[in-house]
């Protein structure tokens, strides 16, 4: 067991462990300066678990899911090993990377930013412990989703109505220990999971449209639409949080968060034999970025949409003005993420989920707040947006004539 789980624990922080390293050392670091900026917000203790839930869960089933990890996997699998032995090394390497590596990092920005006691913080753990254990469990028997589906619902509501009830912290422990019996029985083998078919397909055939490509590879990863449908639902839910402010201040400041929209604007990174023809082949620097430019500007329009929608039923007065600045928002954040996948893609990752939380991400979305500082303070610049809008369209089009 100790040889099996060395090999899994290697393959995802480095031979000499250096990514732990690096990543533990980190965390004082970001922990002292968030806390030195005296920056404090009030966060329920529900929606601390929520967070902390939701977010390990989804690291771990993307990690789970990876066709890297998948790849590796498959070597595992092929050679003799006892069932226990082989499940508890594998769910116990990639459920300490993602506590570790990722769930450790929100708690540090949390306890920073906030005020928790010993029991908020013990629940929180219990949480993330719980969420690593189940999300193992529900892919285990991934065929059965409905099942899964419940499951979480139930974990879920009892978080949301239960969460300073003294049956809570008890509640979580015997579901952890119920995900653990239901991994005892469960066979090593349910845990490879296979490329599927349609994204094979797309890479072996050579004369396929660009946007057939994008099309067939978004339906050939489910995880990228989820994160999607995530996307238009949380636009949908911003106005309730921002009915309060100006509205021409948040509005913008709703369109910046809406481009952080990460599994499109990594294409690039996450498919290096794409990466090797779009930059190898002949007239391919323009075939491929302007479409893909495009298509990144129709997924944030999309939300923007959501946003302005949702924003004129609850609180209203939607106006040509706003749906302009949605525009720009979602043209400008589509150039600087294709030019960020263009001359800095990411390198030297491990499995799928280091693309979808590399601190790359931020940066779009960082200068677009910026601007959307900028866009809410001052009203002139409207007109500012309207021409420069105008200017990337012209070129756009140009660009796709002569392609």
């Amino acid at each position: 067991m100790k040889t099996i789980f060395k090999a899994f624990s290697k393959n995802l922080f480095g031979a000499k462990y250096e990514r732990l390293t690096r990543t533990i050392f980190i965390y004082p670091i970001l922990f002292w300066g968030l806390y030195t900026a005296d920056f404090k917000v009030q966060i329920s203790p529900f929606i601390l678990y929520l967070m902390v839930t939701s977010f390990t869960a989804g690291v771990m089933w993307q990690t789970l899911s990876s066709e890297d990890n998948a790849a590796n996997m498959q070597n595992m699998i092929m050679l003799p090993f006892e069932g226990r032995e082989f499940i508890f090394s594998y769910i116990g390497a990639i459920g300490i990377y993602t506590f570790l590596t990722k769930t450790m990092a929100l708690l540090v920005i949390l306890l920073a930013v906030s005020v928790w006691n010993r029991i908020e913080i013990l629940s929180s753990i219990l949480c993330a412990v719980n969420a690593i254990l189940m999300a193992a469990a529900i892919f285990s028997v991934r065929r059965y989703w409905y099942v899964g589906t419940l499951w979480l619902t139930v974990i879920f509501v009892s978080i949301f109505f239960g969460w300073e009830k003294l049956w809570f912290i008890p509640m979580l422990s015997a579901n952890s220990t119920l995900a653990f019996l239901l991994l005892q029985s469960t066979n090593g083998y349910t845990f490879y999971f296979q490329k599927s078919k349609d994204s094979s397909t797309v890479r072996g055939r050579k004369h396929l449209f660009v946007w057939t490509y994008f099309f067939r590879y978004l339906k050939g990863h489910k995880n990228y639409l989820m994160n999607i449908a995530i996307m238009w639902c949380i636009a949908c839910i911003l106005p309730l949080f921002f009915q309060q402010l100006d509205s021409l201040f948040v509005i913008p400041i709703g369109f910046a968060i809406l481009s952080l929209n990460t599994p499109v604007c990594i294409l690039l990174s996450c498919d290096h034999a794409l990466e090797q023809a779009v930059r190898f082949l002949p007239g391919q620097k323009k075939t491929f970025c302007i479409p893909y430019c495009l298509f990144i500007f129709l997924c944030n329009i999309t939300a923007d949409m959501f946003f302005l929608f949702s924003w004129q039923i609850q609180i209203g007065g939607v106006t040509v003005l706003m749906v302009i600045t949605a525009i720009f928002f979602a043209m400008q954040s589509a150039v600087f993420s294709v030019l960020l996948e263009w001359f800095y893609p990411i390198r030297r990752w491990k499995i799928e989920s280091d693309l979808w939380h590399h601190p790359r991400k931020y940066i779009v979305p960082a200068i677009m707040l910026l601007l959307a500082g900028i866009v809410g303070t001052l009203p002139l610049t409207a007109f500012v947006l309207i021409i420069l809008l105008t200017v990337e369209v012209s070129a756009l089009l140009i660009q796709c004539w002569r392609c």
